[in-house]
């Protein structure tokens, strides 16, 4: 079955940096596409990057210039390298392909 495993999340000042990653197993990984969203307390679950099969990034604008996707399909592992962190960046942060996500990994940026 299709597992997402999400890791690397943490406790972080602002201005600093994070690398997410996410495990995936039980597809064709190499020809999905891959996500991460993220979810503030008491918000939305909301967008944050996506990347296509060939490599195509597109991002919020919120984390555009300072969040960066990519995949490493030998690993079947889709990472988000997150610098610059501010404390509105504070949420859980989940893996995503179409109809499936991950547990999640918490991100906290202090001030």
């Amino acid at each position: 079955q299709v597992q997402l495993v999400e890791s690397g999340g943490g406790l972080v000042q602002t201005g600093g940096s994070l690398r997410l990653s996410c495990a995936a197993s039980g597809f064709i990984f190499r020809i999905n596409t891959m996500g991460w969203y993220r979810q503030a307390p008491g918000k939305q679950r909301e967008f944050v990057a996506r990347i296509t099969n060939d490599g195509a990034a597109d991002y919020a604008d919120s984390v555009k210039g300072r969040f960066t996707i990519s995949r490493d399909n030998t690993k079947n592992t889709v990472y988000l390298q997150m610098n610059s962190l501010k404390p509105e960046d504070t949420a859980t942060y989940y893996c995503t392909r179409t109809n499936y996500w991950g547990q999640g990994t918490q991100v906290i940026v202090s001030s």
